[in-house]
């Protein structure tokens, strides 16, 4: 896999906006975009921290407003689609392995672990039944895989959905190195092409983060499995209201050093 395709850069960036994880929230995502849509200036920049999809009722109305608002950001002067990026989460890391889920050794654990996640309402979005996938992790690999494929055509049918998910990558960061952006954190004695996992599923390094990150002057992050709210430090920032998880959904502008010049919450 090449640099590009594990990691966006966001190149010439005067502002970032950065979209906390909504969880399947629609109304709160559109209301984010609202706000994005009136403030955004020529040389700003856009990113979604991951966590888009599962737990909550509309996953599917996420993806749509998802498609709707990337169309009418690229559609200003001077944008392009590098100018947008969006991160892989825990719930798109999920999505991405139970659709491959046949080659899972231990089918039988995995899903029940992954409902208990919250991958249940992804499922539901893309017309599949949960229990149903249960059923089929019994009944063996050809079974699974004829499930997995009905959720992936699902998701295929429905404009944009699946181009999106192509578009998920590990991490990003501003082609100055001043800012890096992750889901969920990094393992600070680790370099970013060896994080793996910590991306997402996030490590306690994170919150004791007390220097630069190799070359950048702060790590963005917009999942913490406290949800204790945003927080900002000399090298760190965290962008989780907890939506999804009864909380609300944040969106921070931030300056090229990584300070926070307007955040608003829905």
């Amino acid at each position: 896999m090449s640099e590009q395709e594990k990691f966006a850069v966001l190149r010439a960036a005067r502002r970032i906006w950065a979209i906390s994880p909504v969880h399947g929230d629609m109304a709160r995502l559109r209301a984010l975009h609202g706000y994005v849509a009136e403030q955004f200036q020529e040389g700003d920049r856009l990113i979604y921290l991951g966590g888009m999809l599962g737990r909550g009722s509309d996953v599917a109305g996420v993806v749509d407003e998802l498609v709707s608002f990337r169309r009418q950001i690229l559609a200003r002067p001077h944008m392009f689609t590098i100018d947008i990026a969006y991160l892989r989460g825990q719930q798109e890391v999920m999505w991405q392995k139970l659709l491959q889920l046949q080659f899972a050794p231990n089918p039988k654990e995995v899903l029940p672990w992954m409902l208990q996640q919250g991958v249940g309402t992804t499922i539901t979005a893309y017309g599949g039944d949960p229990a149903e996938g249960i059923i089929r992790c019994r009944e063996g690999a050809l079974a699974i895989t004829r499930w997995t494929n009905s959720l992936r055509t699902a998701m295929q049918a429905r404009p944009g959905h699946y181009q999106l998910m192509a578009e998920l990558r590990r991490a990003a960061y501003t082609d100055d190195y001043g800012l890096l952006f992750v889901h969920a954190g990094i393992d600070p004695d680790r370099p970013l092409d060896a994080q793996g996992d910590t991306l997402w599923w996030g490590s306690a390094g994170f919150a004791a983060l007390n220097h630069p990150y190799g070359e950048f002057l702060k790590v963005v992050r917009g999942f913490d499995r406290h949800h204790a709210g945003p927080a900002m430090s000399d090298f760190a920032v965290t962008l989780d209201g907890g939506c999804g998880y009864g909380g609300k959904a944040l969106v921070a502008c931030l300056d090229a050093k990584g300070d926070i010049l307007d955040l608003v919450e829905a």
